[in-house]
């Protein structure tokens, strides 16, 4: 390996996690300058350490400070491989954790949209929306409504909506403290976090779309320049007004990444393009779809899916093992019957002693298509998923709501009623006050909306087995037992579902608490 001298040594110990092995991380270092170096190391014959000493210190070479390193070399380095090599890849090379707070969960949507991207984003089973920061409830109010009529309107719904939910918080833990048995060796905390995710998971459906939370996102340059050239042609203020504010942020960390957003030849260029064909396309829909009402369809159907899927997983199964073209391995496969098929596919899933241990690549081979017609509440779970193709049709009260046993049992069905139909009335009043994209915000989480998830096998499994964990939301894991049921019976892909092996298909009510008594069996091992 390199070597280098007692005072090189000293310059690069802050920054380098190995000054002497072949595999080492870089800490410390301004994103722009780990990028850079990256981005210079694919176009030099040194090595990453040497091309930081000889181009990336300053002169002094001594000065192991902050300001010592040259980021405007870096920086110029970037526009070069920009706009002279249109090599865009470099901007995946520099990364920011950004925090949004204060977002509507229709701007999380918006947030969360991006395939390459890492998210997190505050959670309605564990927390509870019952405090008034600044004495208001934590909801959005769009500025579209800033001197319009309805928004005083709009704020007593939504008031009504968030009193109606902290009211009934109480009487649902009580009841739901009654009807599950409390188990002699749980401990209080355990519990009690049980006790309260049952509550609020059963009156999530009251908080509207306009409900503030928090999102934590880790990007890359390249995510974040796509991201804000769809947000900054956004139809609602709230989301330009987050792009504004995020691209304010970002550039104090990674200008350089940034530079073509807001060019107008450049980023203004592309977001045009794409606010343009979104105007076009909805124009069209609406001339060739005037008229037509949606057809009645179950919770979940599955749309698309490929008949020989199945077959065509065992050809691939059987790829890299084989010195056979893929065509000849599809041949063969489709000989083969139930029995050898399933015995390849348990060969190559092998022994799968947790959720975590995916079979291969090969069962990317094949995908299904669903369209789902479910409560806002479980596809803002469901979006999160990114290695999918998912769209969504706009939120509304149109398709009606869902409502658990539990409401009715506790008796908040009035109450819940009231809500629904009182932010319908006001969805209405917005739609015909030429305010369609705003009324988004009122309707509550328990009406459903329209969506379709495209996805392979492999992506399957992962979703459904995780969605359907026992602990999960009940929306949502009724909606992926459905998804596992379509694929074993209507494509008949029973092998790849039996690879499956842990997709929960019970109607598990005590799911919460067996997750949170494991929780508690990890933070005090015997």
């Amino acid at each position: 390996m390199e070597q280098f001298s007692a005072e090189e040594r000293e310059v690069l110990a802050p920054y380098f996690t190995s000054l002497d092995g072949p595999v080492f991380a870089l800490v410390n270092l301004p994103e722009v300058v780990k990028g850079a170096l990256f981005a210079r190391y694919s176009r030099s014959p040194k090595s990453l350490r040497r091309l930081f000493l000889d181009e990336f210190v300053s002169p002094d070479g001594v000065a192991v400070r902050g300001d010592a390193f040259d980021t405007g070399r870096a920086e110029r380095l970037y526009e070069r491989v920009f706009f002279e090599y249109g090599d865009d890849s470099v901007a995946q090379l520099g990364g920011v954790h950004l925090a949004c707070e204060g977002a509507s969960n229709i701007l999380t949507k918006v947030l969360e949209w991006g395939r390459l991207m890492a998210y997190l984003e505050q959670s309605t089973r564990y927390i509870p929306y019952t405090d008034r920061p600044g004495g208001r409830w934590r909801y959005h109010v769009p500025a579209e409504l800033d001197g319009h009529p309805l928004r005083q309107r709009y704020v007593e719904r939504l008031d009504r909506a968030f009193e109606t939910y902290a009211r009934w918080i109480e009487p649902m833990r009580e009841h739901w403290s009654a009807r599950l048995p409390r188990p002699s060796a749980i401990s209080d905390t355990a519990w009690g976090a049980t006790i309260r995710a049952k509550a609020l998971d059963s009156l999530r459906g009251l908080l509207p779309a306009a409900t503030r939370s928090s999102v934590g996102i880790f990007g890359t340059g390249q995510g974040y320049e796509a991201l804000l050239l769809r947000m900054r042609t956004h139809p609602l203020a709230e989301v330009r007004d987050y792009a504004d504010r995020m691209i304010v942020e970002l550039r104090k960390v990674i200008p350089a990444f940034l530079q073509r957003v807001d060019r107008p030849d450049r980023g203004g260029v592309w977001s045009d393009y794409l606010d343009t064909a979104r105007r076009n396309t909805a124009r069209v829909a609406e001339r060739i779809l005037a008229g037509i009402e949606p057809e009645p369809r179950s919770e979940v159907t599955l749309a698309d899916f490929d008949p020989d899927g199945e077959i065509k997983v065992v050809a691939a199964a059987l790829y890299a093992s084989s010195r056979l073209p893929d065509d000849q391995l599809l041949a063969i496969a489709r000989k083969l019957g139930p029995e050898e098929r399933r015995q390849v596919l348990d060969a190559y899933v092998g022994l799968r002693t947790n959720r975590r241990h995916k079979p291969g690549r090969a069962f990317e081979r094949t995908a299904y298509r669903f369209d789902v017609l479910g409560d806002y509440g479980a596809f803002r779970d469901l979006q999160r998923h990114r290695l999918l193709t998912l769209e969504w049709q706009p939120l509304t009260t149109r398709h009606g709501w869902v409502v658990s046993e539990e409401i009715e049992l506790v008796g908040a069905l009035p109450d819940w009623r009231q809500v629904m139909d009182g932010t319908a009335a006001l969805y209405e009043e917005l739609v015909s006050a030429g305010l369609a994209e705003v009324a988004a915000y009122a309707v509550p989480m328990a009406y459903r909306m329209r969506y379709y998830m495209e996805l392979n096998a492999r992506e399957a499994m992962h979703m459904i087995e995780l969605r359907t964990a026992p602990q999960g939301h009940p929306a949502y894991r009724r909606i992926c037992q459905a998804m596992y049921r379509l694929i074993d019976e209507q494509a008949g892909h029973r092998a790849i579902a039996a690879a499956m092996r842990f997709a929960d298909l019970s109607d598990a009510e005590h799911g919460r608490l067996a997750s949170e008594r494991a929780s508690e069996r990890r933070r005090n091992p015997p």
